[in-house]
């Protein structure tokens, strides 16, 4: 017997088990799982790098990362704020499917006005992030990156989008390297992902 287009479960099994791996394989973390590509010894020798540009190319993938990010946080969030470079992909479509700005948090010497700073430290050396003050202060930040392996670059993000006048409720990341323990750097942060390994 037909329901909305669909045979029903108990009519057709085989159907109803298709559909639900129709649906993990259209899930966000299975389209990460499905799509993520490891580099080694990149940037640097001993450093494995996760590799999601596959994802970000897939129109099906893309989409459901970027709703899976952003669900959590709407009515939440006036602004999303996206950490160079990957991160900008991620918040430009977020911000578009949330009803958010844009902001960018940017590597230094990378902003024409006056910026603020801020330095931390990366699993392969340290570096830098700018951005302006914001431009109407107190409005709701949710930040995004591409992976949260240390916590450092995030935790600079947070502490400079504070600096500036924003007030963070949350932070996301397609992909959390777990051995790394990232959150540690993030105490008291709702911190979400869509696939740890």
């Amino acid at each position: 017997m037909a329901q909305n287009g669909w045979m029903s479960s108990t009519a057709n099994p085989s159907a109803a088990a298709a559909r639900s791996s129709a649906t993990a394989a259209t899930s966000a973390a299975g389209q990460v799982e499905r799509l993520l590509t490891s580099v080694p010894d990149f940037p640097t020798a001993g450093i494995l790098f996760r590799d999601l540009s596959p994802v970000f190319a897939d129109a099906t993938a893309f989409r459901v990362i970027t709703e899976e990010l952003v669900a959590p946080y709407l009515g939440r969030i006036d602004v999303v704020g996206g950490v160079e470079a990957r991160g900008f992909v991620l918040a430009a479509s977020a911000a578009l499917a949330g009803g958010a700005g844009l902001v960018v948090i940017r590597k230094s010497g990378k902003l024409p006005a006056p910026v603020l700073r801020e330095s931390y430290s990366l699993e392969y050396g340290t570096a830098e992030l700018e951005m302006h003050a914001a431009p109407f202060p107190g409005q709701r930040m949710l930040i995004l990156d591409d992976v949260l392996a240390t916590g450092g670059t995030l935790a600079a993000a947070v502490r400079l989008a504070e600096r500036a006048g924003y007030q963070v409720v949350g932070i996301g990341v397609v992909l959390e390297l777990a051995q790394l323990d990232g959150a540690a750097a993030l105490p008291g942060r709702e911190l979400r992902s869509i696939v740890s390994v």
